[in-house]
């Protein structure tokens, strides 16, 4: 199938200490897809970034380098800001480790359409695969004692849910302005939860559109339970950190579903045994995640702290 090209679309890529090929592999991907492709870098280091910086304005695009690392969010934020200033209508959201299946872009955009025609649509994603898992995640319904898996069972169809990840998430420019841009004090996890959870408060319904495919890895490796009874993501150290903080900074939100309060809180327990049992390392994993725990009850918010670097 031929690529097409969506020029009111703007691809917003987020990049730190990125792996060149899979970075390449990424733009190959995308760049003919949109419009423009703007490249948000938390001040990486190496030598890819000139040859790289001239590629993207070729291609209409641009490279904003940071002198520091200012965290997903705060670095979304910027290329949703250059996407606006230079006439784009959605920006299409991207990790630096996805890669977006051919006419993603075009997938999306024709189901937002569709949608927008009986829904006041927030936004819309593809449905991904970790090629680690044997088959595309499913798109979520929040519940109570669990979550409702939704799965995709043909390409035509699409899925109401309550939050949509990150990387590869398309969102009109209009919306933006009505619900704001994501949340910067969250520096890194939970920043699609929370942006979806306000935007669903706000009005919005979000879709999964399963004609929409991408590759995207979840955390740094899979970890199998005993028994072989199941296996989990892993997270270092440091992201453990901001994901025990911030899940404590959404609680505090008035338009966090109480209903997934309820079913978090469990995890807390979940993960302090999980990372401080049986995953390496223990003592770190654990000192991180209590350290995540009591800034979240301050309400600390940014870079984790300086003695967790």
């Amino acid at each position: 199938m031929t690529e097409l090209k969506v020029t009111t679309v703007c691809a917003v890529i987020v990049s730190y200490h990125p792996a060149s090929v899979v970075l390449r592999k990424l733009l190959d991907a995308v760049t003919p897809q949109v419009g423009a492709v703007v490249l948000v870098d938390n001040a990486s280091d190496g030598s890819w970034q000139a040859a790289l910086g001239s590629s993207l304005r070729a291609h209409g695009g641009a490279l904003l380098t940071q002198t520091e690392n200012l965290g997903l969010a705060a670095a979304q934020n910027i290329g949703i800001d250059w996407a606006r200033s230079n006439g784009y209508h959605h920006v299409l959201l991207l990790d630096q480790d996805s890669e977006p299946a051919q006419d993603m872009v075009a997938a999306l955009l024709g189901a937002l359409q569709t949608l927008s025609s009986a829904h006041r649509v927030g936004a819309v994603g593809p449905r991904f695969h970790d090629r680690r898992e044997g088959r595309h995640a499913p798109f979520v319904r929040i519940g109570f004692p669990l979550n409702r898996k939704l799965w995709c069972e043909h390409d035509a169809q699409t899925i109401a849910c309550d939050f949509l990840i990150s990387s590869g998430v398309l969102i009109p420019i209009a919306v933006l302005d009505q619900v704001g841009l994501m949340d910067a004090g969250l520096f890194i996890d939970n920043v699609d939860l929370e942006w979806s959870f306000r935007a669903r408060a706000a009005g919005y319904a979000l879709f999964g559109v399963c004609a929409a495919t991408m590759h995207h890895r979840l955390g740094d490796s899979r970890h199998v339970l005993p028994f072989r009874s199941g296996q989990f993501v892993v997270h270092g150290p440091v992201r453990l950190y901001y994901m025990m903080r911030n899940r404590l900074l959404l609680y505090r939100l008035r338009h966090t579903p109480r209903v997934w309060i309820a079913q978090d809180l469990p995890r807390v327990l979940v993960k302090l045994f999980l990372f401080g049992v049986l995953v390496g390392p223990r003592r770190r994993n654990l000192r991180c995640m209590l350290s995540g725990l009591r800034d979240g009850l301050r309400g600390r918010q940014g870079a984790r702290p300086e003695e967790l670097r």
